[in-house]
């Protein structure tokens, strides 16, 4: 299926929003094809997928879905019939049953990852040095202080709840596996690639590739 011929949305992780994905939109959008980053508020799932949906409804025609880290699981619990196929970015891919946190603590966290818990408020926020040390160890300085600026903090509700159908069984889907991942670590990903069948590629590029390496980001996107 040619990208000429569907959308592409584009939904972020937690401690992300949209602009996250600016530069892949800039050569997506060189191209002629039609983009749209879909808004997360990150405060269930359940929210999340019902804003997903809202975004998909405003789209014509078939679509080609991609989320990065979090917003995988996202991807997966949506049963929007537009959606044509799934694109994993270093991402989160729970099965029927499964919560995100079931599958990001499957195996012992990267030594550089951060210890994460709620403020007072009951959400989590990353800390600011840990852009730098596992988000996206690969951006610039310039780019990892962007990403702390503009983080939307995550609730624990968009990890404790189970997922029905994954829609990965009933659609082709891509996976990008990175393996300096330092938030989900390379094993979890090449774990859920393989199970969901994926299209797999790795690639030496850390969590948040779609920041420092939008080239190697770009061609997973099915043509």
């Amino acid at each position: 299926m040619s990208l000429n011929d569907v959308s592409v949305v584009l939904v972020h992780g937690a401690w992300a929003d949209g602009s996250s994905w600016s530069k892949v939109i800039g050569p997506l959008q060189a191209e002629g094809v039609r983009v749209v980053a879909a808004p997360l508020p990150l405060t269930t799932l359940a929210d999340d997928v019902a804003a997903l949906d809202r975004t998909l409804e405003r789209i014509g025609g078939p679509v080609v879905l991609a989320g990065h880290a979090y917003a995988g699981a996202v991807i997966t619990a949506t049963r929007n019939e537009k959606v044509r196929s799934l694109v994993y970015v270093a991402a989160l891919a729970p099965d029927e049953g499964e919560t995100v946190a079931d599958v990001f603590y499957r195996t012992e966290p990267h030594p550089q990852a951060p210890k994460l818990a709620p403020d007072d408020h009951g959400l989590i926020y990353l800390p600011e040095s840990a852009f730098a040390a596992a988000f996206a160890q690969h951006a610039s300085v310039e780019e990892q202080s962007l990403l702390a600026a503009v983080q939307r903090p995550i609730s624990p509700a968009c990890i404790t709840l189970a997922v029905g159908r994954p829609l990965w069984k009933d659609r082709p889907s891509w996976f990008l596996v990175a393996e300096e991942d330092r938030m989900i670590v390379p094993e979890t990903q090449r774990f859920m690639a393989t199970r969901m069948k994926a299209r797999a590629r790795s690639h030496q590029v850390d969590h948040t590739p779609i920041v420092p390496a939008p080239g190697i980001v770009v061609p997973i996107l099915p043509g």
